[in-house]
């Protein structure tokens, strides 16, 4: 009796500690400090610590920082990540520093914008805070997303288990970080390479423009691909994880149409239209709300629309589900007019766009979420003073500080 009372209590030892193991490798809360004068609780970060699996923190490879001035800094970006479950996480940064004026721009993940060209005067030191949202390709139940190559290779930051934030501009200083679960709404996306996240500059999206817009309190997860159509997101359980996810009060923004038009069945656009209608209504079940995007023109559309019946496929399923629409489509046309002879500063090639005419469309997207008087307009940053395609933001004047490494790989599709 005594031998089995002792092989229970060591069983019940055995499980109680990997229970606390599991529960500390699951720690949702971080403070950094990076030289500035922060609690005492704060974890202290040097310039030598480079992430590893060890500590669960650190400065990514290739960080050229230096120390001192009340802060980290340097004269070319660098990043920092930090081990974390999957979820929503606000994040609360401190930047400036004591001695040198600062502007710093910081994006999360795979090149999310989060923070637009935030400057600091000597000895001013000021908080900012976003949300990030961290995924992984596992779904509850045992399935996972099915993963294109890239996706496990240049693209893997955005599926990896670490939060990962890229500090830049002209002298970024960073003093101090503090990361913990949000327990927020989710803006949900899905799409084609017009929309996801782009690896490497100079390519890019409105879907990674679009967390800058927003105030601290609802998070936006770009579940979008390159080279993807409707059918080909929902074989590859990219639906699936947004659905096991998904809670009420989110919301789900969708835009196919470059990848879905190329198809030659005869029934393509009829199964596009009953694609759309299936993924509306599980968004509905689940107590989220849908919200139909129309794909913008491409740069040659202008004059002879490139994208066949898509857009006014998707204008009809608005209609017969009253869903609500932000007819990107439509407004792209005005934009792309009225850069004239500027046009090709706003594309890499004849469909894909660089930081400015991505910039330009997510400011689009927000004007429709305003226009449609959706509860989501509430959590649009005060900053944003409305946006008219007809007259965008001078090509001359805009700036965004570029990732240090780029790419000539065209993404998939076009």
């Amino acid at each position: 009796m005594n031998l089995v009372a002792s092989f229970s209590r060591l069983i019940a030892a055995a499980v109680l500690t990997l229970a606390m193991t599991a529960v500390a490798q699951e720690k949702s809360s971080f403070t950094f400090n990076f030289g500035g004068s922060i609690s005492s609780n704060a974890i202290s970060v040097s310039a030598s610590d480079l992430y590893s699996s060890s500590t669960g923190y650190g400065f990514e490879p290739g960080a050229n920082i230096t120390t001192g001035d009340g802060c980290v800094c340097s004269t070319n970006p660098f990043c920092f990540s930090v081990k974390l479950p999957e979820g929503n996480y606000r994040v609360a940064v401190t930047l400036g520093g004591k001695a040198h004026a600062s502007t710093t721009t910081v994006k999360a993940e795979l090149r999310r914008l989060m923070l637009y060209h935030v400057q600091t005067e000597p000895g001013q030191f000021v908080t900012r805070s976003f949300i990030v949202n961290l995924r992984t390709p596992e779904i509850a139940g045992g399935d996972h997303v099915h993963l294109k190559p890239r996706e496990k290779t240049s693209e893997w930051r955005d599926w990896d288990d670490k939060l990962t934030l890229e500090f830049a501009d002209t002298n970024p200083h960073v003093s101090s970080l503090a990361i913990e679960k949000a327990d927020v709404p989710t803006i949900f996306i899905i799409g084609d390479s017009t929309v996801c996240d782009q690896a490497l500059p100079p390519w890019n999206s409105w879907g990674q423009m679009l967390p800058v817009f927003f105030q601290p309190d609802i998070a936006v997860a770009n579940h979008a691909e390159s080279g993807e159509t409707i059918a080909d997101s929902l074989a590859g359980n990219r639906f699936k994880k947004i659905f096991s996810l998904m809670k009420p009060g989110d919301y789900l923004l969708i835009q196919f149409g470059h990848n879905d038009m190329k198809s030659k069945k005869p029934d393509a656009l009829d199964q596009y239209k009953s694609d759309l209608k299936e993924v509306i209504a599980e968004t509905r079940a689940k107590g989220g709300t849908p919200i139909l995007v129309t794909s913008m023109e491409r740069k040659g559309g202008i004059e002879h629309p490139t994208l066949e019946g898509y857009p006014d496929a998707v204008r009809e399923v608005s209609r017969e589900e009253h869903c609500p629409l932000i007819d990107l489509n439509a407004m792209s046309i005005p934009f792309y007019k009225a850069l004239g002879t500027n046009l090709d500063l706003a594309f890499v090639d004849g469909t894909h766009h660089n930081n400015y005419g991505s910039y330009e469309l997510a400011k689009c997207i927000v004007s429709g979420i305003q226009e449609n008087h959706l509860p989501l307009a509430q959590y649009i940053s005060p900053d944003f003073k409305g946006f008219n395609p007809a007259n965008p933001d001078p090509v001359a004047t805009f700036y965004m500080p570029d990732s240090p490494e780029h790419s000539t790989v065209k993404p998939l599709g076009n």
